[in-house]
């Protein structure tokens, strides 16, 4: 990394262009080339939605910012994350009803929408609560005592640990886990299965949480950005709070109106990283739930994941392109979904016998152009066993996918390319500003450990 205002030499340049080694990789690499021409897509048309759509829509989406605590020598690369995650309750009912009667009254509008969301702040490197000596050791209790104080329903008042560790007893049991204290100091003993709650390594003794087996405690950085690690708490938030509404709407026998409503999330239905073992968690636990609100209403959950950017949002703007210049390929309320070996040929080069996305996806994709010429790459979920593929794109598997395109239709905004406006109410409920929101977050840091 250079100093302040050190520009770079071309000596470095040099020597690199002459190394041979360089040479001999670039020699031996090629550039994966997918297959050409556009005669293996064949776009259909969406079936027509023959019943009601859901008169509600939840909008799921989060953010993170890491800061300094002091730029002075007071707390030397002391830095703190923090994570929210909104849910957005978005009556389509009431905004219909709205829209036939333009101009729209901004404080009338303004009531189609509830938000709420969960705030977090966590350690990062040289940040040491009271309890613990490591940054990593504050880092896991800290994470474990928010799951253990989100309350998302007043009235239910169920904790997101609940819900976590429903999960967690569904966890495939074919890899053990390291104590989480071997990072910081050597405990080798090794955990078959991370317990419920509180517990202790039978070898060093000390706590060990619930949480742990997530191992996002595996990428924290001691001395540096955990940039990574916030953003995989992140993620793990957005997908439980699906789960834990969900269950809240079970407990309390709502199930019956889940047919009303459909759940919109920010970027693909899976997880990556350490806590990818949640993905057949949730999979399962989505099926569970599937299969009591078919009894109840005789239809589907609908879930959406949405992505706006990435290699299929860029091969889906590139096929729509087609091979005649100003004709798009994609007709309005086409669809296309990609089958395993379609994503391996033309998007993700892969010889592997396993199916894409096998450890990380709970959902499959497909590429939709709305009525109005919006291009979505959405997720669904797998909700029974038979959904559970990639090797057919027969969508009549899925009997709400003309619900999910219709929706999709409904709810294009015209704000920004390809995007949804419950998705845009969600990121504007979550997202903190880059600039002025980290100076305020920074202060805040400031105040609170100075206090302290």
């Amino acid at each position: 990394m250079p100093y302040e205002n050190e520009f770079a030499g071309y000596r470095p340049l040099h020597r690199i262009v002459e190394c041979e080694r360089v040479k001999q990789l670039l020699q031996r690499a090629r550039i994966f080339q997918p297959a050409d021409g556009d005669d293996a897509i064949t776009p259909v048309t969406a079936p027509v939605e023959p019943g009601i759509l859901p008169k509600f829509v939840v909008a799921i989406d989060g953010s993170r910012a890491e800061v300094q605590v002091d730029e002075e020598v007071k707390y030397p690369g002391a830095r703190i994350g923090y994570c929210t995650v909104a849910s957005v309750l978005i009556d389509l009912d009431l905004v219909e009803r709205l829209d036939a009667n333009r101009p729209v009254d901004p404080q009338l509008f303004r009531k189609t929408e509830k938000a709420s969301s969960i705030d977090a702040a966590l350690p990062g490197s040289n940040i040491v609560t009271r309890r613990q000596n490591s940054a990593r050791s504050a880092f896991r209790e800290e994470l474990y005592d928010h799951f253990q104080a989100i309350i998302i329903d007043e009235e239910d008042k169920t904790p997101l640990i609940d819900t976590y560790e429903i999960l967690l007893a569904l966890k495939p049991g074919t890899h053990s886990q390291r104590c989480p204290y071997f990072e910081d100091d050597g405990c080798e003993h090794e955990f078959r299965k991370i317990p419920d709650g509180v517990s202790h390594c039978p070898s060093c003794q000390r706590p060990v949480y619930s949480t742990d087996a997530l191992r996002i405690h595996e990428r924290f950085n001691p001395l540096g950005t955990n940039e990574e690690a916030f953003t995989y708490v992140m993620q793990v938030w957005e997908k439980l709070l699906l789960i834990h509404l969900l269950r809240i709407l079970e407990r309390r026998s709502l199930f019956q109106h889940v047919h009303n409503l459909a759940f919109f999330l920010d970027g693909p239905l899976a997880v990556f990283g350490p806590p990818a073992w949640l993905s057949a968690a949730l999979s399962r636990e989505l099926k569970r739930l599937n299969a009591e609100a078919r009894l109840l209403t005789g239809n589907d959950i609908i879930v959406l994941g949405i992505e706006k950017t990435g290699e299929f949002a860029s091969h889906f703007d590139e096929i729509d392109r087609g091979l005649t210049p100003g004709k798009p390929f994609f007709e309005p309320r086409q669809y296309l979904m990609p089958k395993d070996s379609y994503i391996k040929e033309r998007i993700q080069q892969s010889a592997s016998q396993k199916r894409f996305g096998m450890d990380t996806y709970f959902g499959r994709k497909f590429f939709y152009k709305t009525k109005g010429g919006a291009r979505i790459v959405a997720n669904i979920p797998f909700l029974t066993e038979a959904q559970d593929r990639l090797d057919t794109d027969d969508v009549s598997l899925f009997p709400r996918f003309s619900a999910d395109c219709a929706l999709l239709d409904r709810l294009v905004s015209s704000r920004y390319p390809n995007a949804l406006s419950p998705l845009i109410s969600a990121h504007a409920e979550a997202s903190i500003p880059l600039n002025l929101g980290a100076k305020v977050l920074q202060q805040l840091a400031q105040a609170l450990i100075g206090e302290r």
